[in-house]
């Protein structure tokens, strides 16, 4: 039995709408929501606490109709990109705030546990405004947590955190999460924050749930082409021409591309690949277990902090490679070298180019 159960969610706010959005959620999942701005994602969290009826559908959390219940008598979470402190309590106060009303018993150690499960312990006695924006945010979870929710939602609460301390944090609420077993829904613009910290992905576009699933299935597998894009895949259009040894045989402008996926001989089709799934040498490499090796010209270099994204054009057709600065420095690489490009037939995906 799911934990949590959204069956054909509808909700219309004119500019914003919900449009026949499902999905099951089990115990201690965390999902990261994602998809372009004005998509429908936050009204999506807003209808599961309670701020907006839907228009259709039902909302079931461990068992219990909720659908239209009171927003306060979900005992769901919320946490916002803005924290939404008490600026005239003590850290302790603001974390105190909503056990007070709802359970009592034990608080002072409750609150002295979740404060230092989140490194916060040292600072109960300051105000907000006292607090750099990572403290707060760390202050604004810990409120939410420490009352039990069966739920937690929250709303790009990272957002407006550089990145060191974005990445302490996401490590903070990891461990925190994990040990209470916490259910979490969470809207990111960030993709890191699904790499870090989700076991379930949601794709959402103009109000519709494109693709759900497991981290592996909606990054290595997106069903859609514009999933595929906003995951960060690269995209390549061709033709099915035959198959070779169980393998599917796409030309793809000028060379051949092989995949699991079965289609028919003739199929236009697009496949996804994603750009940490590449290998890059300088040289063929006759003995790797890679089914497409492609030559290609070196176009640009990204440098990403620890990372450099490669650009690579092969005939018309260009796609990215993920590669450590430390392999950039070993291959040598400067802009219109020829390398070639290794991938598995596993890390060649068709998608559906029926569907946007």
């Amino acid at each position: 039995m799911s934990f949590l159960t959204v069956s054909d969610l509808h909700i219309n706010l004119g500019e914003f709408y919900l449009k026949g959005v499902s999905f099951d959620l089990n115990k201690g999942d965390y999902l990261t929501i994602i998809g372009p701005t004005g998509a429908g994602k936050t009204i999506l969290l807003e209808s599961l606490i309670g701020f907006w009826t839907p228009d259709q559908g039902s909302i079931f959390l461990d068992q219990l109709d909720i659908t239209t219940e009171l927003p306060e008598k979900r005992n769901i979470g919320i946490v916002y990109q803005d924290y939404a402190l008490l600026p005239h309590f003590t850290v302790y106060k603001n974390i105190e705030y909503g056990l007070k009303k709802r359970n009592p018993l034990g608080m002072k150690e409750k609150i002295q546990e979740i404060a230092a499960s989140l490194s916060i312990g040292h600072l109960l006695h300051r105000k907000p405004a006292t607090l750099s924006g990572g403290e707060q945010q760390r202050v604004a979870l810990a409120r939410s947590l420490v009352v039990e929710p069966k739920m937690l939602l929250m709303d790009e609460p990272f957002s407006a955190l550089d990145p060191q301390t974005k990445r302490d944090t996401r490590a903070l609420l990891k461990k925190a999460i994990a040990k209470r077993n916490t259910t979490v829904m969470h809207v990111t613009h960030d993709l890191g924050d699904a790499w870090t910290l989700a076991n379930k992905v949601a794709v959402i576009r103009d109000g519709h749930l494109l693709q759900f699933g497991s981290f592996e299935e909606v990054f290595k597998r997106p069903q859609t082409p514009f999933v595929a894009g906003f995951v960060g895949a690269t995209l390549m259009d061709g033709n099915v021409i035959g198959y070779d040894n169980g393998l599917s045989v796409i030309h793809v402008n000028g060379f051949n591309m092989r995949t699991i996926d079965q289609v028919d001989i003739g199929t236009k089709v697009k496949l996804a690949i994603r750009p940490e799934d590449i290998i890059v040498s300088t040289q063929p490499l006759p003995n790797t277990s890679a089914q497409n090796d492609i030559c290609a010209k070196l176009s640009h270099i990204a440098y990403e902090g620890k990372t450099s994204l490669l650009s690579l054009r092969a005939g018309e057709t260009m796609f990215d490679v993920l590669v450590t600065n430390h392999s950039l420095e070993k291959l040598g690489l400067t802009p219109g070298d020829t390398v070639y490009a290794m991938i598995k037939s596993t890390h060649v995906r068709i998608v559906n180019s029926q569907v946007n």
